[in-house]
């Protein structure tokens, strides 16, 4: 009998979207548990019994400081080590929408000098000044990224924020992502050409949707691939003929088959 890749779906107080993100992995025959960070912090669960490390989306702590700050926080100054080992390893992480924010407020991304507590990029308010809760195109085109391996083109995913305006440190900052092959998804319009608002719902850089490390095994992006892993979901299901499989999926089987491979 083959071996199951394990993935461990971390939640705190605020986080609205685990089980979603537990169904999606479950869906392409992993071992989920869904996990609370105290479980972490009082070293009552090894993250290097998994193979996949999924931060969801949601709202943790309220957002009371800022975006994913005080999750980012209690990662940063007590659980750092461990994710190390976890990344030199070559495990995955995955941050959607809530859990990017916590990965660029934690120096995981974009990772340019690895894991450091330099905040190189940050997710910020949308320039509507209003949360966005719409569906959005995506293009992604990286060759870097394990999630995304053979996504190519165009992929319709939701959004629900309102600090999603990916912006970077410095122009600096910016070229070493462009150059480096870590734009992983850009907010695009119907017909895959790079638009404003609400095409780009809330004024990203370079329309940047998501990003990878530089090894490819991180990632962290707003729009949510759990939301869409059925047709069912799709808000045009019942007037279009769509395949059972919703766009998010591939990420999340690319990821476990990703990690069956090294088990």
């Amino acid at each position: 009998m083959s071996k199951k890749a394990k993935v461990i779906v971390i939640r705190t107080a605020g986080t609205n979207c685990d089980y979603e993100t537990v169904t999606a992995f479950q869906l392409c025959g992993a071992e989920v548990d869904l996990v609370h960070i105290n479980q972490l912090l009082r070293k009552e669960v090894d993250i290097m019994e998994y193979q996949i490390l999924a931060i969801p989306g949601g709202f943790s702590y309220g957002d009371d400081v800022a975006s994913g700050k005080i999750l980012a926080n209690e990662i940063q100054y007590r659980l750092m080590d461990a994710i190390a080992r976890f990344v030199d390893a070559r495990r995955l992480i995955i941050g959607i929408c809530n859990g990017f924010q916590v990965l660029v407020k934690t120096g995981l991304l974009p990772g340019i000098d690895g894991i450091d507590k330099k905040e190189y990029t940050t997710l910020f308010n949308n320039d509507s000044g209003k949360f966005e809760d719409r569906w959005v195109y995506l293009h992604s085109s990286s060759n870097r990224c394990i999630f995304t391996k053979g996504v190519k083109g165009q992929i319709y995913l939701p959004i629900a924020h309102g600090e999603g305006k990916f912006l970077t440190l410095d122009k600096k900052t910016l070229d070493y992502i462009k150059k480096n092959d870590m734009i992983v998804f850009k907010y695009v319009n119907k017909n895959g050409e790079l638009a404003g608002y609400p095409d780009n719902p809330n004024g990203s850089t370079e329309a940047i949707a998501g990003i990878c490390n530089p090894g490819g095994n991180i990632l962290g992006m707003m729009p949510h691939p759990e939301r869409f892993v059925t047709k069912y979901t799709h808000p045009r299901w019942t007037r279009e003929k769509l395949p059972e499989e919703g766009d998010g999926l591939v990420l999340f089987r690319n990821a476990v088959e990703f990690a069956k491979k090294k088990l």
